[in-house]
């Protein structure tokens, strides 16, 4: 009589077969209707997410059809914009959102990029991680407060130390003179950008710190040994290896800023018109103009108008989305093909 294998060895040989056999082996415990509830679930938020969107999608294009239907793409270089005579143009608004983020980005990212080289390479270490803490509470102050420290005091020290300052130097030079025009208040596209910059630079130099941290050691002590100084250590160790987290933490940023909305609607002004190119002058953005006359903008053309600036401002911020995403995986491609 043969003998009988233990239940132990046939199990083991079973499951070997059905690896060999390219069959997943049958996990102990395991319901099958578990892992279709989970499948299910999954499924439907990821449908759920993709319905949202499309459902925002078409509910700002329905509010803002008849703008759209009357204005056509004019209304995104039209820069009029008066209830009372109910015309309308996004120029304005446009401008100032586009021209208030490239100003926080253009402060932040090089004030970020210090904060995190900082942090990861020259602290010590007594004073990383409180200084890397309180930068990180930065993020948790609203955007409100922002715009009442802007308004009240960022302001006034703008005006006096730098504004007038600066229109006394350029006074009679004729480009300088008017890029530097405006009420001696400190309100205006500088004073928003600044403020917008200070709100971002915590998102954006947390994930720098946490990209240059996750740079293997041996590379930047291999480094050194060759006699390279720190600024060749991040410029040729450390940013090439974490190129792709540095762009999405300054594309992170960048969402941030142009959809803030109180901040710079204490800051900038909100003046619907574009009288010259003064970073001083007083102006409007696409968020602020929302918050300002959404609720006392009747059922009509204008309600219709500012739904249009929504409408503007989600496709801005898609663009945005879209090309960091073309930029990170042209990124990726680069660095699969070098290895």
């Amino acid at each position: 009589m043969a003998a009988t294998l233990p239940a132990s060895t046939n199990d083991k040989n079973s499951m070997m077969r059905s690896e060999q056999q390219g069959i997943p082996p049958q996990r102990k415990g395991s319901s099958p209707w578990i892992d279709k509830l989970f499948s299910a679930l999954a499924h439907g938020a990821a449908i759920l997410t993709l319905g949202l969107l499309f459902a925002i999608i078409v509910s700002l294009v329905i509010g803002a059809w008849p703008a759209i239907a009357k204005y056509g793409p004019s209304f995104l270089w039209r820069s009029e914009w008066d209830p009372v005579q109910d015309s309308y143009g996004g120029l304005v608004m446009i401008y100032g959102t586009l021209m208030t983020s490239f100003i926080a980005l253009l402060i932040a990212v090089p004030v970020s990029f210090g904060i995190a080289l900082f942090l990861t390479e020259l602290s010590p270490n007594w004073l990383r991680r409180p200084l890397g803490v309180a930068i990180e509470l930065l993020a948790a102050v609203p955007s409100i407060v922002y715009g009442m420290w802007g308004l009240l005091v960022f302001s006034p020290v703008l005006s006096t130390y730098v504004q007038q300052p600066l229109q006394r130097l350029f006074a009679g030079v004729p480009f300088l003179e008017e890029f530097v025009s405006g009420a001696p208040v400190g309100i205006g596209l500088l004073s928003a950008g600044i403020i917008l910059a200070i709100m971002i630079i915590p998102f954006i130099a947390s994930v720098m710190r946490d990209v240059f941290e996750i740079t293997p050691p041996m590379l930047k002590e291999s480094a050194y040994a060759l006699g390279s100084t720190t600024w060749e250590v991040v410029f040729k160790v450390v940013l090439p290896y974490t190129k792709t987290g540095v762009i999405g933490g300054i594309m992170l940023g960048l969402g941030r800023a142009i959809g803030e909305t109180m901040a710079v609607t204490f800051v900038i002004g909100n003046f619907n018109q574009l009288n010259s190119l003064s970073l001083f002058e007083a102006a409007n953005s696409i968020t602020s103009a929302l918050a300002n006359e959404f609720a006392e903008a009747g059922p009509g053309l204008h309600q219709a108008s500012l739904i249009y600036l929504g409408l503007v401002l989600f496709f801005i911020t898609f663009c945005v989305l879209s090309l960091s995403k073309i930029l990170l995986s042209r990124l990726a491609r680069n660095e699969g093909s070098r290895s």
